[in-house]
């Protein structure tokens, strides 16, 4: 009879999640996880089976905490404009930290080789974007957005908006540049 588990596998995954956005994916390595676990290799091997099968858990993690807080912001009473720029804001991860987005960079490192990596990252940015065109077709039905351009052109920009935004806040440069041309790029809808 094998030890019981000494972890809870959700923390483990949130914990190797931050550790991935941190330092990358092949910036990780398998004892850096179980250290940062605190747990022997053996065990995440048995609990995680690989490194690979880990992150593509953490990739899942991250992606359903980031659809979470969309539902959640956009489903809230008010104007569209602050909750669109909010949103943006934290996506791009604009004043927390210069990590950028985990999604983006694990598509910027493995996005050519990995087709689980292309898969979630292409799931989590489509889901991005629907939910950016709902909150502007909102916006744009209660009179706060002007109605010559197309929701769904609008959500696509904002998505690629913030995609860049994030390889920019992980590169530097001041936080209020950035809320800057958040705020022109929302005004501007």
């Amino acid at each position: 009879m094998g030890r019981p588990m000494q972890f809870e596998a959700a923390e483990a995954v949130d914990r190797a999640m931050d550790l991935f956005w941190r330092q990358g994916y092949a910036g990780t390595t398998p004892q850096e996880l179980a250290s940062e676990l605190g747990i022997g290799k053996g065990s995440l091997y048995n609990t995680f089976e690989s490194k690979h099968a880990l992150f593509m858990r953490a990739l899942g993690r991250y992606s359903e905490t980031r659809l979470e807080f969309l539902r959640d912001m956009f489903s809230a009473p008010g104007p569209v404009r602050p909750r669109l720029k909010e949103a943006m804001t934290v996506l791009a991860g604009v004043g927390e930290h210069r990590r950028g987005c985990v999604m983006v960079n694990a598509a910027a490192e493995l996005g050519t080789a990995d087709d689980e990596v292309n898969r979630i990252a292409d799931y989590l940015f489509t889901q991005i974007e629907a939910l950016f065109r709902k909150a502007i077709a909102q916006g744009q039905e209660s009179g706060e957005f002007g109605v010559d351009q197309a929701a769904d052109t609008a959500a696509s920009q904002l998505l690629a908006s913030v995609i860049g935004l994030s390889v920019l806040v992980k590169a530097g440069g001041a936080p209020e540049r950035f809320r800057a041309v958040i705020d022109g790029i929302v005004d501007g809808l």
